[in-house]
């Protein structure tokens, strides 16, 4: 089975509550089901009957919305990684939190909503995403619609409370926009938001990819657990007993990650004993090898799962370190929508053939640096067999650890001998806008490459109205 044929419930950014969820499984156990799936943009799926769906609706107590159209989209965010993984200084849960909560529309548009200091969330990995900024409460915008060929940077920074307006917006007339500045000029017509500008371009610095689960310190009476199943079938009798444990714990949230898996924040140290019991009577591992828990597998795909398994025991049996790598398996060759820092694809089997069996064939591909975030994919081998497999991985294994830290000793040699590097733009006094040549000002319908001078008497800043004349030069550093 296919996800494309998995129903599924969209769990606002993968963040829901022991009772939702507990009501959630209420209704799936109604429909005979005995185990869900979790899936890449932190929702659930599940195999239904089309009857079912309007039954099942009317049980749960939260209004809870079956959804078995493809046209719609969860929104993911890295709430589940805030107080536990390192985060932008301002950047709270709640934040994460109140945003989600101001959705009131369902997406058609996959919208992320990251702190780029993580890795366990996919930050590029939507058509919109937001991401937050070194300023309070603001965020960049890097933008990727479906008809777009690449993804452009929204020109100023969006106001967090912005957020749920600017993209709903943006979904009522994407399909008609061609360009950002067009994107840029559409909204500005429309909408009066709390817009900033920025003043450099967003840096997402690398990090190792994190282990994410077992029982972990938080705080300092406070514990995060993270639970992960290698066949992503997560059992309901089990979730309903830990979504009870949670209840009768105080423990108010539970967070679905992309990479099949949940984590749980805020456990007392009081409860701890008991959650360790109550998993210990469940016969639930808690440490798994990371050599298995960092691949990204097409949801209730045999084939692939297999092929993940294969995989992995080549890995252990040739005591090959994968720390800080991740790997996924795609059946869609030529995607480029994926988050993992190598890429498995599986090739179709020729037309001409398709009445016999064959045997598969495989790409190998990995990111610039074997870091997602580059969003550049390098190709590294292409229609192999699967024998060829483990080698090859082994191979990029080794050049990754060769690499690594190697580029990040470049970028800063770079930085140190530019940091005397200053570009002359000039700032508006009242509330700080620059206005840069280079890019000109699309709100004032100035082109680029237009120097200050030239510019109209009549000329005011694009975000606080002042004239002209309340611009003074500045030197801003560059990157």
């Amino acid at each position: 089975m296919n996800d494309i044929d998995l129903y599924r419930i969209l769990i606002k950014g993968g963040v829901t509550s022991p009772g939702e969820l507990k009501d959630i499984i209420s209704m799936l156990e109604a429909a005979g089901l005995k185990e869900v799936y979790f899936g890449s943009r932190q929702d659930l799926l599940f195999p239904l009957k089309d009857s079912d769906e309007e039954q099942l609706e009317n049980i749960s107590k939260f209004n809870t919305d079956i959804i078995g159209q493809r046209s719609y989209q969860n929104i993911v965010c890295s709430y589940v990684c805030a107080d536990i993984f390192d985060m932008t200084h301002w950047l709270k849960g709640s934040t994460y939190l109140y945003i989600l909560e101001g959705f009131d529309y369902l997406p058609q548009l996959k919208i992320n909503i990251t702190d780029p200091k993580q890795r366990l969330v996919p930050i590029f990995s939507g058509n919109l995403n937001f991401i937050a900024s070194n300023s309070e409460d603001y965020w960049y915008l890097n933008i990727q619609l479906p008809h777009w060929s690449e993804a452009e940077y929204y020109p100023v920074l969006i106001y967090t409370w912005d957020i749920m307006t600017i993209s709903k917006t943006i979904e009522d007339i994407y399909e008609d926009i061609q360009d950002i500045e067009e994107l840029f000029f559409v909204l500005n017509k429309q909408l009066t938001t709390n817009n900033k500008t920025f003043e450099t371009a967003l840096q997402v610095p690398y990090t190792t990819f994190p282990y994410y689960e077992g029982m972990n310190r938080m705080g300092l009476d406070q514990y995060w657990l993270g639970l992960y199943w290698r066949n992503n079938r997560y059992d309901l009798d089990f979730l309903k007993e830990f979504c009870g444990f949670c209840l009768d714990n105080s423990i108010g949230k539970i967070c679905i990650t992309p990479w099949k898996s949940f984590i749980v924040k805020g456990i007392k140290q009081e409860s701890r004993p008991l959650l360790e019991r109550f998993l210990g009577q469940w016969g639930i591992n808690v440490r798994h090898s990371q050599l298995e828990m960092n691949w990204h597998v097409p949801v209730d795909d045999t084939e692939a799962l297999e092929l993940k398994k294969f995989l992995v025991r080549s890995f252990d049996q040739n005591d090959i370190s994968t720390y800080g790598l991740t790997f996924g398996i795609s059946n869609d060759v030529g995607k480029r929508a994926h988050f993992a820092s190598v890429i498995i694809e599986k090739n179709s089997a020729p037309t001409i053939v398709k009445d016999f069996e064959v045997r598969p064939t495989f790409n190998v591909l990995h990111f610039k640096a074997f870091d997602p975030n580059t969003q550049q994919y390098e190709a590294y081998a292409q229609d192999v067999d699967k024998i060829e497999l483990p080698g090859l991985l082994m191979e990029l294994s080794k050049k990754y650890f060769e690499g690594l830290g190697h580029e990040r000793t470049e970028k800063k040699t770079k930085k140190s001998n530019s940091q005397n590097a200053v570009q002359e733009v000039y700032q508006c006094s009242d509330c700080f806008t620059i206005y840069d040549e280079m890019y000109g000002d699309i709100v004032n319908d100035i082109p680029k490459n237009t120097p200050f001078d030239s510019l109209p008497k009549t000329y005011t800043c694009p975000v606080c109205e002042a004239p002209k004349d309340t611009f003074e030069k500045a030197a801003l550093q560059l990157e």
